[in-house]
């Protein structure tokens, strides 16, 4: 089994429940972490046998501009999409984290993490 990241994704959305977050949207950061059956790679050095990190990116840029109340929502949509599209994944961890959440004090992000099996 192989560990493939792909981190620090920065996105620019409009989750959230109050309705200035969808008026005005906020910064995110999405992590993903995926284990997968990639052998085959490691020994023929083809991208045909590996996960594409350029899909990864794009799946979660378009599961991210679909608007959710929750980041929790958004974060297993993301690792739901993965898993069913690209299918060496075994395992995904996505974590989304809201940057300067509005709440009423100094907190500098939010991260919820979602673990999806294949």
């Amino acid at each position: 089994m192989t560990v493939i990241r792909v981190n620090n994704i920065r996105l620019y959305a409009f989750h959230g429940c109050l309705p200035e977050e969808e008026k005005i949207g906020g910064h995110y950061r999405v992590d993903v972490k995926i284990e997968a059956e990639v052998s085959s790679a490691i020994q023929t050095d083809s991208l045909s046998e590996t996960v594409d990190y350029c899909v990864v990116y794009e799946i979660v840029k378009r599961e991210m501009a679909i608007r959710s109340r929750l980041i929790e929502h958004v974060a297993g949509r993301i690792a739901k999409a993965l898993v069913h599209e690209l299918h060496e994944i075994r395992k995904v961890r996505v974590s989304v984290t809201k940057l300067a959440p509005p709440v009423n004090g100094d907190v500098g992000e939010v991260r919820v993490d979602v673990t999806e099996k294949h």
